[in-house]
């Protein structure tokens, strides 16, 4: 008889760590996420992937997890430390901004999708205790796929970012209330919610006060030693003792590393705690993503693939819509709420958990609990797929929106800056005129560049200024000023010359490639004509004389005397006697 076939962790660990060697550079290749990878493996080396073959072929054991739930302490921690990566990311100021978005979106997403699809359930014959906790667990969605997708600084992030953060609330509340509502449940499980909720708050109150005390002085200390050693293990130390503070009183330990992340946030430490973090935090991530997939049953899916694609498909669109309803019925952009009503559409990590928790309180049957993990896994795994669908989504909508008819030369009332292009330049113009003050509106004729500069947070809209209605709907004979950035000497000429036509007070700013073409603007009506070529050249003077060790004001003034010098041989060129009327007294008294 052959001795029997025995793996260690080893094992486990030759698996993940070959798993993230193989997964993040080929799929990085391809330019696709590699969350899909990591669950791609855990499919593939799972129990119902290549790990049910081990009884016939025992050299798999070495290419798959022997032990799946080994794995599932470092998948936990993976969620943990990205939640503090989160939180590194936000501050108690920008949360305060927060405030309303969070328990007025984030609230209404959860609970009328949970209604929904509750509902939906109990016509179709599951009792309304179950129906309740199905309805709740889908609701939720992935804080740890939909936030390294889209970031939390973008319209897009801020607004899950606000929703994600009530979901990871409630998760203790959700929990807390099925176990109320089970069979043999008394008034115990609604006292025991009021318990943790009041001891809950104590702790946190007291992680805020007692780390803005301590937290600034243990960095510094391991700040002084220069190792990064130390400076890791403070930072491991601060997220397990703060989960560990939040799971002895009943909360999620991922509450815990979010509020410390926002506690070191708010020290000058940040981004070496951030940096110093990141490695350990992709791979403990990746752990976390291949038990998702070791969890997708491959025959359950094969036997019913109807229903559970049925199924699929029911949650995303009933989330999708009802997302994109409530951002948009609270003003967000069309835009912004189709991309983050898509993208929030799938199940979370912590469905699984209420599911548990549902099927422990005897609300749901185990089967029915086994198909709808299912469910959320595959939901989990297209995450990625929906982020980009959601993309399209965006920018499809936001070329329809366009036509809108918008007064855009003005914000608020008050006149603006319209700037035409928004390349380099444009946002460079976009950056400046926003450090001091100054409203603007930008326009560009590619949706891609609209779509991401809008995710960015710049006031952009889609148009194409080559046609003469768009141009009339502008109404520049109200802007403050024009810009013009476009790279096309042609169209910026043309263009120039139509609204010098049409305003002959409005101030108008083009960039121009070299001196003839700026020659050509002056001709078409530009205020102030910058040729690029000019502008480096001095730019380049200014830092070799600063470099040689010339003080900075006589070569400032140097600088300056030569643009108008150079100015000065460029409208000779265009053969204009006197500068073109500028509006400069108008614009002094606005700032």
């Amino acid at each position: 008889m052959a001795p029997e076939f025995q793996t260690s962790g080893l094992s486990d660990a030759l698996v993940i760590l070959g798993a993230a060697g193989i997964v993040i550079p080929a799929f990085a290749r391809m330019r696709i996420t590699p969350v899909i990878g990591f669950i791609l493996v855990g499919v593939l080396v799972g129990p119902s992937g290549l790990g049910a073959m081990t009884g016939q072929y025992p050299w798999l054991n070495f290419i798959t997890i022997s032990n799946p739930h080994s794995i599932e302490p470092w998948a936990e921690f993976g969620i943990i430390l990205l939640l503090f990566s989160i939180g590194l990311e936000l501050s108690f100021r920008r949360l305060w901004t927060m405030r309303r978005l969070v328990f007025g979106a984030g609230a209404a997403e959860l609970l009328v999708s949970a209604a929904l699809i509750g509902g939906m359930l109990h016509l179709m014959g599951q009792g309304w205790a179950g129906a309740i906790g199905l309805g709740l667990a889908l609701s939720l969605s992935s804080t740890a796929l939909v936030l390294p997708l889209v970031g939390t600084k973008s319209p897009v992030g801020r607004s899950a970012l606000a929703m994600l953060l009530f979901e990871d609330l409630a998760i203790v509340p959700i929990i807390f209330a099925l176990g109320a509502m089970a069979p043999y449940a008394s008034a115990g499980g609604w006292n025991g919610l009021l318990q943790t909720v009041l001891l809950g708050a104590v702790v946190i109150a007291a992680m805020l006060m007692l780390g803005r005390i301590f937290l600034p002085g243990l960095f510094a200390q391991a700040a002084r030693t220069k190792s990064p050693e130390l400076f890791f293990a403070a930072s491991l130390v601060v997220v397990i003792l703060a989960s560990l503070a939040t799971t002895a009183v009943g909360l999620s330990p991922i509450m815990g590393a979010l509020i410390a992340g926002i506690l070191i946030a708010e020290t000058d430490y940040q981004n070496e705690v951030e940096v110093i973090t990141a490695p350990f935090r992709g791979l403990a991530l990746g752990v976390f993503l291949i038990t998702v997939g070791m969890s997708v049953d491959l025959r359950s899916v094969a036997a019913n693939w109807g229903e559970i694609l049925l199924a699929v498909v029911a949650v995303l669109l009933l989330k999708a819509v009802v997302t994109a309803g409530l951002l948009r019925l609270g003003g967000a952009r069309a835009g912004v709420a189709a991309e983050t009503g898509v993208l929030m559409s799938s199940p979370s990590e912590t469905t699984l958990i209420v599911l548990g928790a549902a099927a422990a309180a005897q609300l749901i049957s185990a089967e029915t609990a086994a198909f709808w993990q299912i469910v959320t896994a595959i939901g989990l795994t297209v995450t990625p797929l929906l982020a980009k669908l959601g993309r399209i989504a965006a920018r499809r909508v936001d070329r329809r929106s366009h036509a809108e008819p918008v007064d855009l030369a003005e914000r608020d009332g008050e006149p603006a800056v319209v700037i035409i292009g928004f390349g380099r330049v444009g946002r460079m113009v976009a950056d400046m005129l926003a450090a001091h003050g100054r409203d603007y509106i930008a326009i560009d004729s590619n949706i891609d560049t609209v779509a991401e500069a809008r995710r960015e947070g710049f006031a952009i809209r889609f148009g194409d200024v080559s046609r003469n209605e768009f141009i009339e709907r502008l109404n520049l004979s109200r802007a403050a000023a024009l810009v013009l950035t476009m790279d096309d000497p042609v169209m910026t000429a043309r263009l120039t010359r139509r609204v010098r036509a049409s305003c002959p007070e409005l101030t108008i700013v083009a960039r121009a490639r070299d001196s003839d073409h700026a020659a050509a603007l002056y001709r078409a009506g530009a205020t102030d004509a910058v040729p690029e070529t000019l502008e480096s050249s001095l730019q380049l003077s200014e830092a070799v004389l600063v470099d040689l060790g010339i003080a900075m004001g006589p070569v400032i003034a140097s600088i300056h005397e030569k643009r108008a010098e150079l100015r000065k041989a460029i409208m000779e060129l265009a053969e204009i006697e006197k500068e073109p009327r500028l509006r400069r007294r108008r614009l002094t008294d606005a700032a």
